[in-house]
């Protein structure tokens, strides 16, 4: 399997693992595009919990983390499922930033 399909597997299966515990997850996978979203759209008594969860792009063969509101650190996770760190984007960081982190992974 090439490195971008093998990506996509990764990040689709990250995803729903997560999501297996949350029945109102919604998974949006646009695989033309490779945007990888988990969703809540859902009310808890009167309260609306509405938002993306996660965010995952894959763009050049590399996975961009675009937005994490879990206490999960989806690099790790990525990790150990075989991605190469050097591989791991952290999109939501300005570029400045970006550096000095990929240098730790090295």
């Amino acid at each position: 399997m090439d490195r971008l399909n093998e990506y996509r597997k990764i990040v689709c299966d990250f995803l729903e693992d997560f999501s297996k515990n949350d029945a109102n997850a919604q998974l949006i996978f646009d695989i033309a595009r490779d945007r990888y979203l988990v969703m809540h759209n859902e009310w808890r008594d009167e309260y609306r919990i509405y938002g993306c969860a996660m965010q995952l792009d894959i763009i050049e063969n590399q996975i961009w983390i675009q937005h994490n509101s879990t206490e999960i650190y989806i690099d790790r996770e990525l990790i150990q499922r075989g991605v190469s760190p050097q591989d791991i984007i952290f999109g939501f960081r300005s570029p400045s930033i970006r550096k000095l982190l990929v240098a730790n992974y090295s």
